[in-house]
């Protein structure tokens, strides 16, 4: 189902964590933050249409986004099975008990990254077909705008006070994550598929585990050279990888399709970065997870490499197993 911009059919998603901090924050104290988005939604039915609704609000800096996210589908069909374990559990996002992990990885090499992120079950899901699992991804990674850019695997963990860090524009360490992790996370929570987080490896991975760690999905690479070409083939919850000036994947973003929604028709992207790009109407937009334009004259674009596809007809799955992905980076 197509959904048409109206106002009234518009899903503001501009409600994060509030992750500025002195000392560690608790865990359930900062999903408390990032679900508040989940409770301030609504739905209204309209003929064919159900959509959630919220109204917009400020996030960190006193920003408000002219960008908006209509989904065609009821958001309590999207968000099916969150309220039962281990999805509602915000402890049990890593791999490990947190404490556990940070007593045995204090200064060793990579505790800058917090612990790993937990391989989610292979989720009951309340409709199976592709625009249900888009829009499920989406609606996930929304819960996250606001969230600061931190090379973290999880986006609960808030680490203790003189952690090792890996300095963001931020300025300081603290809850988040970054880009490679953000879709890793968003697709592990919502369907069961974990991603490498390392961005070089996982912008080259076509091989993944499947739902749950079982089988193995064959993700579909789109290599595309025209910016309409582009804009014509790519889907809701694609991943766009990003490349820097030295010809290297460097940065990974997720396409909206028509579920972004922007005043002057420019494709959306949602992504965690720390370089600042400006909105539609010129203001900075904050560092983090935002809504992002996509822009023909814009970096986006410019440094376009490739794209990934993990849900679709064309995206195979078959028995068997990959190799464990390791997490993070290996020069980090």
């Amino acid at each position: 189902m197509s959904c048409r911009p109206l106002s009234n059919r518009m899903l503001d998603l501009y409600q994060g964590a509030a992750c500025d901090r002195v000392e560690r924050t608790p865990r359930r104290v900062i999903l408390a933050g990032l679900a508040g988005l989940a409770a301030a939604f609504t739905t209204r039915a309209s003929g064919a249409q159900t959509v959630g609704e919220a109204a917009p609000v400020t996030v960190g800096p006193d920003y408000l986004s002219p960008y908006s996210l209509a989904f065609s589908i009821d958001t309590t069909l999207l968000n099916t099975g969150f309220d039962r374990a281990p999805w509602n559990d915000p402890d049990a996002e890593a791999a490990e008990s947190v404490p556990a992990w940070e007593t045995a990885y204090r200064g060793a090499r990579g505790a800058a990254w917090g612990p790993p992120a937990r391989q989610y079950p292979q989720p009951t899901l309340a409709r199976q077909d592709e625009d249900y699992r888009r829009q499920r991804v989406i609606s996930v990674a929304a819960r996250h705008i606001g969230l600061p850019y931190q090379h973290h695997h999880v986006p609960s963990w808030g680490p203790p006070a003189g952690w090792p860090w890996l300095p963001v524009e931020a300025g300081s360490n603290g809850p988040g994550l970054d880009c490679s992790n953000f879709v890793s996370f968003a697709y592990n929570y919502a369907l069961g598929l974990k991603l490498p987080t390392g961005i070089a490896l996982q912008g080259h991975t076509v091989d993944l585990p499947g739902p749950g760690d079982v089988g193995v999905l064959r993700a579909r690479r789109i290599d595309v050279r025209r910016y309409d070409d582009l804009r014509a083939v790519l889907a809701p919850a694609d991943l766009l990888y990003i490349r820097n000036r030295q010809d290297r994947v460097s940065h990974v973003v997720m396409w909206l399709g028509v579920v972004g929604q922007s005043p002057t028709a420019t494709p959306l992207i949602l992504d965690c970065t720390q370089t600042l790009h400006r909105d539609a109407s010129g203001a900075t937009i904050p560092i983090g997870v935002r809504l992002r334009p996509f822009r023909e004259d814009g970096w986006y674009w410019r440094r376009f490499s490739h794209a990934h596809r993990l849900i679709g007809a064309e995206v195979v799955m078959r028995p068997g197993t990959v190799d464990p992905l390791p997490e993070g980076d290996d020069q980090a």
